[in-house]
């Protein structure tokens, strides 16, 4: 029997779970639902800020996916935020942030498939020198709601796709209607990377490699929309996973 791909999940923490009210970890079901409804094994990787077990973590797993979650904390993109904007940002998780700043490192230097979604995509910026966009609402003139929780398994609004892009290629679209559930966006791009997905007021919507980085992963794709609340419902995002699933082929990892 082939063996299903492994595909490590980042996820949130929570100061007081169900067991004796520890810090615990935290995930929507819906990221290793989409995982194994593609083909693939979720595995849960713990906020541990730990260079060797994240890195024996990558060497294990065929593929790597980063979710939602709280805002990034502004010291890692920005010297100073004015209190107008530092009142909107969530409290941050030191300790998620610095695994998942390791995890990304590895993820380049053992060359692994990664799916970076809301937060994810957010995070990967950060990592490779990009900036964020720290409230849509107060810094984007004219922009659309994005923080639509309400409808949060919903189509909300389009994002336009560049041709020839992972998302175009898979939807055969060059207008993608999407979920939205965020108030933070990507700023200055983080280097090797190029805009695959542009909302109507502007704000980025999806990421991959720029040409000249691409041999550097098999794969990498980055959205700002939901893609896991979506592909019950829409099969093009189903799409998404099943090409994440196809890259995370364990007998490329063994090709590499």
């Amino acid at each position: 029997m082939t063996p299903k791909p492994l595909v490590l999940i980042t996820p949130c923490t929570e100061r007081k779970g169900a067991e004796f009210a520890d810090t615990s970890l935290s995930l929507s079901d819906r990221y290793p639902r989409a995982i194994v409804a593609a083909g693939g094994i979720p595995w849960v990787l713990p906020c541990l800020p730990s260079e060797n077990m994240v890195a024996e973590a990558v060497r294990r797993c065929d593929g790597v996916m980063l979710t939602g979650g709280d805002d990034v904390q502004p010291g890692l993109y920005a010297d100073h935020l004015p209190p107008r904007l530092r009142r909107t940002v969530s409290p941050a998780d030191p300790a998620r942030d610095l695994s998942e700043l390791l995890l990304i490192r590895e993820v380049f230097r053992q060359r692994r498939p990664l799916l970076a979604i809301c937060r994810g995509q957010q995070i990967l910026n950060v990592a490779l020198g990009g900036t964020l966009i720290v409230d849509i609402a107060r810094q984007v003139p004219g922009a659309l709601n994005h923080s639509r929780l309400d409808r949060r398994d919903k189509i909300v609004h389009k994002v336009a796709l560049t041709p020839g892009c992972i998302l175009h290629k898979i939807t055969g679209k060059q207008i993608l209607g999407v979920n939205s559930s965020h108030h933070q966006a990507v700023g200055r791009l983080g280097k090797t990377l190029r805009v695959t997905a542009v909302s109507p007021d502007g704000v980025v919507e999806g990421l991959e490699l720029a040409e000249p980085a691409t041999q550097g992963l098999p794969w990498l794709a980055a959205v700002q929309f939901h893609p896991e609340r979506l592909f019950e419902k829409h099969d093009v995002f189903l799409e998404l996973f099943r090409s994440f699933h196809r890259a995370c082929d364990p007998k490329r990892k063994s090709a590499v």
